[in-house]
């Protein structure tokens, strides 16, 4: 594919409300961030994804959006955002927003006109039914039907997550105008693009027909009928058109249930977006993403034939967006790495086994320190609505209430959105008083500080991969090589980067046993290791439990 100067770049994800609370009030601002650039530009990164920070009720953590050119207070205000655009640039490190187009929150300007005056032009901004019932049976993501009453009036209106999150209206032409002015006002800012949530959603089937049930509470998914509907890319090609196409911009979509078949459309030469993100490696331990009490057991063979078909499935159309956490997932050591979650060495072999996949790398805040879950005793510690939701439908589906704690301890979103433990004083460096959310150790044993120029660490290593990548002698084929495929024991995932050039090989140990892997016939040079010395015997390379080694050949 054409070269694009954002393949070069390494995202690092921020989850303001939790990343650095600088005010002390107990949730994460945007001074925050600030203040924290140069442990990011340290790190390595060259761009900085933050997660919503906009005026919003914050019932679903900033993506219930109230005002889409507004700063939320406990963030901060504008002159905050424009200062931290200011000092990323000037340490070289760029800025992507969250953008958040599929609904609104219900205190949205838009939303709370059309509850006043059904024939104002913003009822036509949302999806309202009239009737004494729901119009169908669908289930929205956060549990429950997608329609909520509108007290006083026989009228519903729909919404695919929560509640407060009605979805907008996209057969409307003039909504869709209303949204692209306010994609092009933050591009005009300076920004480098957008991670685009949800943006699947934005079509549906409007013949609004109930669906076979699939629970116990006698609803159907609604991702059957309001995601990756039939007529979907003429939304998806106009918002490109009128936005992204007119500035040098990287856009990066959450398109969970795209075909492989389809990824020209999305992200082919003339596609919607530079990328999109995959969740199939990310869901392979549960039936349905969005059904986490659906567990399903999985081994290291499963998770390779995931990557490896993603990979190379999205090679033949465009680049990839790799990611092992982000803040809708569980930690990565935990969910991959199971009881060895603990092993350093085994968050290193994880952490460069998708780091040198081919595509664009995003780290999430903590992953670098290996970071792993919390374990609640009681859901009424969790502050994620999906959590509270799952809770409720796995004892619906038959489940104790130990279990469906269980289920919600694996998987919940607020593994991820604890504060970032900077030290080990207590909240962890990251505010003088109580967090928002408790944190996965009020003394933490894992933080940025202990680790910080200690060799060995998680986070020097993170540090030295990047730098690998970015500017080691193999640059150029770890960044844009191809990759294929590379036969390997059952516990280990192995590929192959090459370009005309030159070929690195790659072995990634994530079981706990030495294994013997075939090494290439021609003469190969170490340039990569993790673990213990790099043993050979004949063309048979050994790998140590939880090793990960990288070879050289042109």
């Amino acid at each position: 594919m054409r070269r694009q100067w954002w393949q070069e770049e390494v995202v690092y994800q921020i989850y303001p409300k939790s990343f650095y609370d600088s005010s002390g009030d107990g949730v994460g601002d945007l001074r925050g961030i600030t203040e924290k650039l140069d442990y990011l530009e340290d790190l390595g990164i060259t761009m900085i994804w933050i997660c919503p920070m906009y005026q919003s009720p914050m019932d679903d953590n900033g993506y219930d959006i109230s005002d889409y050119m507004g700063i939320a207070p406990e963030f901060g205000t504008m002159e905050d955002f424009d200062q931290l655009v200011r000092e990323a640039e000037r340490r070289k490190i760029k800025i992507m927003l969250d953008l958040v187009i599929n609904h609104t929150s219900d205190e949205h300007r838009w939303f709370q006109r059309a509850l006043e005056d059904p024939n104002s032009a913003c009822h036509d901004y949302y999806i309202f039914k009239e009737g004494d019932r729901e119009p169908n049976n669908w289930r929205s993501v956060f549990g429950g039907s997608v329609w909520e009453k509108i007290p006083g009036r026989d009228e519903y209106y729909f919404h695919s997550f929560g509640k407060k999150q009605p979805d907008l209206n996209w057969e409307n032409p003039a909504l869709r105008e209303q949204l692209y002015e306010i994609v092009n006002w933050w591009l005009k800012k300076g920004i480098a693009g957008f991670r685009i949530d949800a943006i699947t959603f934005v079509k549906k089937d409007l013949t609004w027909k109930s669906r076979e049930a699939d629970g116990a509470d006698g609803l159907s998914k609604c991702t059957k009928s309001s995601r990756n509907q039939p007529g979907i890319g003429s939304f998806l090609h106009e918002l490109r058109e009128r936005t992204f196409d007119r500035y040098p911009c990287v856009t990066v979509a959450e398109a969970p249930g795209v075909a492989y078949g389809e990824l020209g459309d999305f992200i082919g030469e003339e596609g919607y977006f530079s990328m999109i993100f995959d969740f199939r490696a990310a869901d392979l331990d549960v039936a349905s993403g969005s059904e986490w009490f659906k567990r399903v057991p999985w081994t290291v063979e499963d998770l390779r034939e995931k990557i490896m078909t993603s990979q190379t499935e999205i090679q033949k159309y465009g680049w990839s967006a790799n990611f092992i956490e982000n803040h809708d997932q569980p930690r990565a050591a935990s969910k991959y790495l199971r009881e060895a979650q603990g092993n350093p060495e085994a968050v290193k072999t994880l952490g460069a086994m998708y780091f040198f996949l081919r595509g664009l790398p995003f780290i999430y805040q903590g992953q670098e320190l290996g970071m792993v879950n919390f374990e609640r005793k009681s859901i009424r510690e969790f502050d994620d609505l999906s959590s509270t939701d799952q809770y409720r439908r796995a004892m619906e589906e038959g489940y104790s209430s130990e279990e469906a704690l269980r289920f919600v301890n694996l998987r919940s979103r607020d593994n991820a959105r604890t504060p970032f433990p900077w030290n080990k004083d207590r909240y962890g460096g990251f505010s003088r008083t109580k967090p928002w959310l408790g944190m996965t150790e009020e003394y933490p044993a894992v933080n940025a500080a202990d680790q910080t120029g200690r060799p060995g660490s998680v986070l020097e290593f993170y540090r030295e991969m990047i730098r690998f990548r970015q500017k080691g002698p193999c640059r150029e084929c770890l960044i844009y090589g191809d990759i294929e495929p590379v036969d390997s024991s059952r516990e280990v995932i192995a590929y192959r980067r090459y370009t005309e050039k030159e070929t690195v090989y790659c072995w990634f140990n994530l079981g706990g046993r030495e294994t013997e892997e075939k090494l290439p016939e021609v003469s190969a040079k170490l340039i990569w290791k993790t673990g213990g010395e790099v043993r050979i015997r004949g063309n048979r390379l050994l790998l140590e439990p939880y090793q990960s080694v990288m070879v050289r050949t042109s």
